[in-house]
């Protein structure tokens, strides 16, 4: 037996439960807000996410290439300005890069890209190739993470200067820009997949899409976890150097 569809009330209400497994609740994510990290493990946090930042408007140049709509092309273009930047405006990847200066991290070995862990690349990449492959709508649906993201920049925003004073505060704006752009972003996202999903199949389908971004969150976290909390990084019992590979090109 079909199951009816739900309301757009119901609907949203579902996809704000998702909530629960957002990877602000990861252990690596607590550690971090509640004071317990390490130099080295917020330095490694924020070099490996630096590849995550990079990618979002390669994502984002996705779904807009899949997208036959003027309408939302017009307005999702925004969310790659807000990474890239634009003349006269710094974007969040500069923003990003200027945290992993205050953590203490070098530009130049944070642009190489040689300290992200393979676990983080290829949980990115199964995002960027999803936002490729899939019809735009669900692509777009699939950001709706954001709407859990408000709270995690804020928690950083007041916990970490309280905490890690070594951490030049200029490194925090990139928090304070994404609190603003992703509370609009999510309005959008919203508006896109309230009206999209009618069907009970299609909207189970939605909420399995947002399932799997969830899933790459948490994946980057537990990659991170075993290399900056267990010391287990790749090759860990072979060598300690750093021989995974740097990202391949095809």
């Amino acid at each position: 037996m079909t199951l009816p569809a739900m309301t757009p009330a119901e609907f949203e209400a579902a996809l704000r439960a998702k909530g629960d497994y957002y990877h602000i609740h990861h252990p690596f994510h607590r550690a971090m807000y509640e004071g317990r990290s390490t130099r080295e493990q917020i330095q490694g946090w924020v070099a490996n996410r630096f590849y995550y930042q990079v990618c979002i408007p390669v994502k984002d140049a996705a779904i807009m290439a899949n997208c036959p709509d003027r309408d939302t092309r017009r307005e999702w273009v925004q969310r790659i300005l807000d990474h890239d930047g634009a003349p006269g405006e710094e974007g969040g990847i500069e923003a990003w890069l200027r945290l992993a200066e205050a953590v203490g991290l070098e530009h130049e070995q944070v642009l190489s890209q040689e300290l992200v862990l393979p676990g983080v690349r290829f949980a990115v990449d199964a995002y960027v190739n999803f936002a490729r492959r899939a019809v735009w709508q669900e692509a777009a649906s699939s950001s709706l993470t954001e709407l859990f993201a408000p709270p995690i920049h804020q928690s950083r925003l007041e916990a970490w200067p309280q905490h890690y004073g070594w951490i030049d505060v200029s490194g925090y704006d990139y928090f304070r820009k994404r609190l603003k752009e992703a509370r609009r972003d999510v309005e959008h996202g919203l508006r896109i997949t309230l009206e999209h999903y009618k069907t009970r199949e299609a909207q189970e389908r939605m909420l399995n899409i947002l399932q799997f971004k969830l899933d790459v969150l948490w994946s980057m976290l537990d990659a991170m976890s075993m290399a900056y909390e267990l010391n287990r990084p790749p090759y860990h019992t072979v060598t300690g150097e750093r021989v995974w590979h740097k990202g391949i090109t095809f």
